[in-house]
This record gives C-alpha cells, sequence and structure tokens, in this order.
C-alpha cells in the first residue's frame, strides 16, 4: 500500500495576506462593538429601572399611533390626545399640616382611621393629614368610569347606549350592579391599573376579582383622579372630563353627603362611598369631590374605616371636611397678605 505524498502548501500572495488582514480586523471591531452595545444597554436599563415589559400597555398608552389618534378626534367622547398629567398634585410647596385642625375630630375616633386631602385648584396649595391607604368602596366609581372612557377614546368611539346607562347609574345613585358590569367591560383589576398609570394615580390598586369595592387608594390619589376629571392637563378628554363631571353634579339627594359639609350651596360635585367589611362589621365611609368654600375652589378627599355605623362614619366625614376647609382657607387667607 503505498502512502501518498503530501500536497506542499500554496504560499499565500502578499494581496491575499492584506485581505485576510482586512477581514480579522473587521471580525474583531464586530465583536468589541456587540460587547458595548450590551453593556450599554444593561447600564440603561439599571438607572432608569425601566420595566421591559413596557412595551406593551404602559408604553402603547404613551405613543398612540397616528390612526388611533385621528379616529379618537372625531369620536364626541373620544377627542385626540390630551397631555398626559404630573404622577403627583401640582403642589411644590410642603403640604399644610391638617393635624391640629382635625384634633376635635380624631378625638372621637376610637378605632378609626382617616386620611384627607385638600388641593387649592388656583395656587396648587395641598393640605394633607394621614398618609394611610384605605378601601375605596363605591369612590372606585368615578375611576372605573374614567378607565372606560379613556378605553372609549383609545377606540375612536362614543359610548353605547347601555354604556351610558350603566355610567349613570353608577355614579348618580351608586348601582353596584351596573357598576360590576362596566368593571368587567374595563378589565377588571389589569384595566383600572393600566388607566391608572395614565391617569397618575401611584398609589391605588384595583381590587382582586370581581370585588371592586376593596380597591386600596390614598387621599392624595383620590387628588390625583380628581384633577384629571376637573383640570386641563388630562388624558381624558375634554368631553369625557365634562361628562363625568355632570353625573357628579347630579347624585341622588340622598348621597349628596360628605365633603359637601363644607361647600357653598350648590357648588359640588362628588362621589361617596361606604362598604360595611364582612369579618370586623365595621364600616368604610369616604368621600371626594370637588367644592368651593368661601371663594376658593378646592378638590377634597376623606377617607375613613373603622366605624361602627355608616351614620357614625358620615358624620366624622362631614366633621373633618369642614374643619378642614376652615382650617386650610384660613392658612391660604394669611399667606396672602404676608
Amino acid at each position: 500500500m503505498h502512502e501518498t505524498p503530501p500536497v506542499p502548501r500554496r504560499r499565500r500572495t502578499r494581496r491575499e495576506q492584506r485581505r485576510r488582514r482586512r477581514a480579522r480586523r473587521r471580525r474583531i471591531t464586530w465583536t468589541v462593538t456587540s460587547v458595548v452595545i450590551v453593556i450599554g444597554g444593561a447600564t440603561t436599563y439599571a438607572i432608569t429601572g425601566s420595566d421591559p415589559g413596557e412595551s406593551s400597555a404602559s408604553a402603547r398608552a404613551k405613543a398612540p399611533s397616528p390612526s388611533a389618534a385621528s379616529a379618537r378626534a372625531k369620536a364626541g367622547e373620544a377627542p385626540a390626545d390630551a397631555p398626559e398629567p404630573s404622577p403627583s398634585p401640582t403642589s411644590t410647596q410642603k403640604p399644610f399640616d391638617l393635624g391640629p385642625a382635625l384634633e376635635p375630630v380624631t378625638d372621637l375616633f376610637g378605632d378609626n382611621r382617616m386620611s384627607v386631602a385638600v388641593l387649592d385648584v388656583e395656587s396648587g396649595a395641598m393640605a394633607t393629614y394621614g398618609r394611610d391607604a384605605f378601601d375605596t368602596a363605591s369612590i372606585v366609581k368615578v375611576d372605573i368610569l374614567a378607565a372606560l372612557l379613556l378605553q372609549a377614546q383609545d377606540q375612536g368611539r362614543r359610548l353605547s347606549t347601555q354604556e351610558r346607562t350603566q355610567s349613570a347609574a353608577m355614579i348618580q345613585k351608586s348601582d353596584n350592579e351596573s357598576t360590576s358590569a362596566l368593571w368587567t367591560r374595563i378589565g377588571s383589576a389589569s384595566g383600572l391599573d393600566a388607566a391608572n398609570e395614565r391617569l397618575g394615580l401611584i398609589q391605588t390598586q384595583g381590587g382582586s376579582g370581581t370585588v371592586w369595592g376593596i380597591t386600596q387608594t390614598t387621599a392624595e390619589d383620590q387628588i390625583r383622579l380628581l384633577q384629571s376629571v376637573f383640570g386641563d392637563k388630562s388624558p381624558l378628554s375634554e368631553a369625557s372630563r365634562a361628562y363625568i363631571q355632570d353625573l357628579m353634579l347630579h347624585v341622588v339627594g340622598s348621597q349628596t353627603w360628605g365633603v359637601s359639609a363644607a361647600a357653598d350651596a350648590g357648588t359640588t360635585a362628588l362621589k361617596n362611598g361606604w362598604l360595611k367589611r364582612t369579618q370586623t362589621k365595621k364600616w368604610d365611609v369616604n368621600s371626594i369631590g370637588r367644592i368651593q368654600h368661601e371663594g376658593r375652589v378646592y378638590l377634597m378627599a376623606v377617607l375613613l374605616n373603622g366605624c361602627s355605623t355608616q351614620e357614625v362614619g358620615i358624620n366624622i366625614v362631614e366633621q373633618a371636611s369642614r374643619a378642614s376647609a376652615t382650617a386650610f382657607s384660613r392658612e391660604l387667607g394669611e399667606k396672602s397678605t404676608t
């Protein structure tokens, strides 16, 4: 058996050697560049803390397509895009402490907890008491309607006749059956949370399953919601805001208690909530709205839980509303004269 002699290697020409060296440099450069891009992306993520999943609902909310914007502009309750609001109440000042003014009310508390927030619309000044989270009970119905209207805007349509009927019953009569239907329509807690991200609410979380009444919120977040309903800087269109405002101005007479106790006659747009907890047998009693008091326009939220009866809760909410508005007006008046 004969061995085949090895084939001698052909020497590369200088031109071929230069070509190979250039190709090797290109491969090295590409590899280094790729590493820099990967490192840069990781660094950006670490600094911003952005959620990789933001490319879904949140990103679409921030950057609607031109076709969607055009459709919304023709849709009545769904006009063109509006600027997104600040995720916090507009005041840059330290909030006025309502604690001293509320001492006569808190002395009656027992096991109750309460939180109050008031925003002076003209100056943007805030007054607060307490920072706890509370069950919303039926005040979440304003939030549900805002979410429904935002979704209608995104779809470039008006509310259907059925949706308008259910919305009116939900806000004006606090009808729970209509609320449950709309809660399902918006996508329950996930739909509410997605809307609240756009509305600037940062301390509110939708209730689990079908139990919309145990959505958790704070008094300051309810001020943020009211800013989106009554202010110009809102993702809600002008028509959508006017619709919610009109319903809140015309709740049935038996449900006009609450922050209205601090208002000049006939000037309140509000929504109240009340809920008896099955385990503790205690009541949650809440009130949110826009009032006029001594010539000033306020957005106000009073949240209360642990009440022995609904009537006791209403009485405390109204006392807190009056004491807060009076003390805050006095404070603003003194500042304006100095």
